[in-house]
């Protein structure tokens, strides 16, 4: 790689994690991070899109109080900074009352120049056009003679957005400032999609993201400095905050490595995990334990999380539990150093059929009686979680989430969802490297080779109902992932009575799927606001 020739500039890109609403907090955190870059010697600090109030505010920006407080943020910010210019995002307001995704240039105790974003993006998880209007400033500033072209996130996206314009106007470098949410391999794809931009443009490229999680969304980091022909030349390690001073003159500056799939993943869900429960006020987790790979592998992404000192694992077997399944647990739960709790259901199980004779009688056992359990199962999770303020983790999985193989108000209840954008075949290769990453396995081998199954009855196993996992997952990501018809995918070769039962359960259990808790997105369509399927829907094709 070769450096940014004739560019003096140094400067420091701040990739933080903000919490949406947390003006004070992320105001200090600005400042903290401009002062530490300062000491360095550099000339410009960039701070990442919408840095004062959060990304995504959603909703907040109808509350015109809301924007007004983030202004006021940034006033009381800007007076503060002294010999080195900042960047960063914040809302602003016009006259008129428009709001804009905005970025301020900051100098000498005040906002000296504010851009406003030209393009709102207005797709799967993102809803801009909702909230903002779109920009048509320029963007060009100056910083120690340096001149630049800012603009913000999906201003980059766009083929031949305002970044040309910049480009024509005389800059000499690209500054984006973004909020990027994470889904699997997106690193690679906003790198493949800055560099065609360098190409483009013949100009070197500052990008700027944040780090963290926020609800649903994680956000990845990733920061980087691109050169003017085209190379990396900086870049930020992912998922969590960092400093990365640039000196654009130079070859020599940090160049952090991209993790392979399964770290980045395993990564991501540990994340979203620890942001939700912290920024929400949880310091302490439980989950149920069933002996199965999924419970395994959200107990390993809890104690990650939050320090297995803090999580309680609940191992509640019933009639139909296995001794195998009940051994792993308590195996699992000792490797990794955790509480585990056991309370059997067997009694409350009886005496809810007893409760339930009458109406019952005469009737075979069916889903009813499975679902009995799983119920109690969730009920004894949130007596814990109101006695002792625990954050309870659900344990299921995007293939079981996508067709129905879940109980509402039994295997759902539960604060949040650790592994609900996990199809299940993913589940097992990340439940393999957790154990690669330990010194000794930690998620009994036993777990990993046991045909899956929810234990609900005698000899029962997942496959009997979904079939494969394997064919299951590839059906599933054609329908949801891809959005292919059930005809197109057959004719991919995929079973048709397979495809068309899958299809089917997929269709039929959106009203289950709204009702479940939030949980972190690893893939480009997960379940939520990727995914609005109306709940009545009598299209079947």
């Amino acid at each position: 790689m070769q450096a940014t020739e004739g560019l003096l500039l140094k400067l420091s890109l701040a990739q933080i994690n903000p919490t949406v609403g947390d003006l004070g907090g992320n105001s200090a955190k600005i400042l903290e991070y401009a002062a530490l870059a300062a000491k360095t010697g550099a000339g410009l600090v960039v701070f990442p899109e919408l840095a004062v109030c959060g990304y995504p505010p959603e909703d907040l920006l109808l509350k015109k109080h809301f924007v007004a407080d983030n202004i006021k943020a940034l006033d009381v910010l800007a007076r503060k900074i002294r010999g080195i210019t900042l960047i960063t995002g914040f809302v602003d307001s016009d006259s008129a009352g428009k709001i804009y995704n905005a970025a301020a240039v900051i100098r000498e105790g005040k906002v000296q120049d504010v851009y406003h974003k030209h393009e709102l993006p207005n797709y799967g998880v993102f809803d801009e056009k909702r909230y903002f209007s779109a920009g048509q400033n320029s963007g060009i500033i100056t910083v120690e003679g340096v001149v630049i072209g800012l603009n913000i996130c999906e201003d980059i996206w766009v083929d031949g957005a305002v970044y040309r314009a910049q480009a024509g106007a005389g800059a000499q470098i690209l500054i984006n400032i973004s909020s990027s949410p994470y889904h699997s391999g997106k690193l690679k794809e906003r790198e493949e999609l800055l560099s065609r931009r360098v190409k483009e443009t013949r100009l070197p490229l500052v990008y700027v993201n944040c780090a963290g999680g926020q609800d649903e969304l994680i956000f990845d980091g990733g920061s980087m400095v691109l050169a003017a022909d085209g190379q990396l030349l900086a870049r930020a390690p992912q998922f969590e905050e960092n400093l990365l001073g640039v000196d654009l003159s130079s070859s020599k500056n940090p160049v952090a490595p991209v993790l392979d799939s399964s770290e980045e993943i395993y990564k991501a869900l540990v994340t979203g995990t620890r942001d939700y429960a912290l920024k929400n006020g949880f310091k302490k987790a439980a989950l149920g334990l069933s002996g199965g790979v999924d419970s395994a592998l959200v107990a390993c992404i809890a104690c990650d999380a939050f320090g297995p000192e803090n999580v309680t694992a609940i191992a509640m077997p019933s009639p139909f539990s296995s001794r195998a399944t009940r051994q792993d647990a308590r195996a699992l739960a000792k490797n990794l150093k955790m509480e585990l709790r056991e309370i059997p259901i067997k009694k409350v199980f009886s005496s809810y059929l007893k409760t339930m004779h009458r109406q019952f009688e005469d009737l075979a056992p069916n889903i009813a009686e499975e679902n009995i359990q799983a119920r109690i199962r969730g009920n004894i999770l949130m007596a814990l979680s109101n006695k002792f303020g625990w954050l309870i983790l659900t344990t299921g999985n995007k293939s079981e989430m996508a067709v129905g193989y879940c109980t509402l108000y039994g295997d759902m209840s539960g604060g949040y969802a650790v592994i609900k954008d996990v199809f299940k075949t993913k589940v097992y290769e990340l439940a393999r490297f957790r154990n690669s990453i330990s010194r000794h396995p930690v998620i009994p081998k036993s777990i990993l080779l046991r045909a899956p199954s929810a234990e609900l009855r005698l000899n029962q196993t997942d496959e009997e109902t979904l079939g494969s996992y394997e064919e299951l997952d590839k059906i599933l990501m054609a329908y949801v992932e891809g959005h292919a018809s059930p005809g197109d995918i057959i004719a991919s070769g995929m079973d048709e009575k397979h495809v068309r039962q899958t299809v089917r359960l997929v269709d039929m259990n959106e009203y289950k799927r709204r009702q479940a808790p939030p949980g972190v997105k690893i893939t480009p369509c997960a379940f939520g606001k990727d995914w609005r399927l109306p709940i009545t829907n009598r299209y079947k094709e």
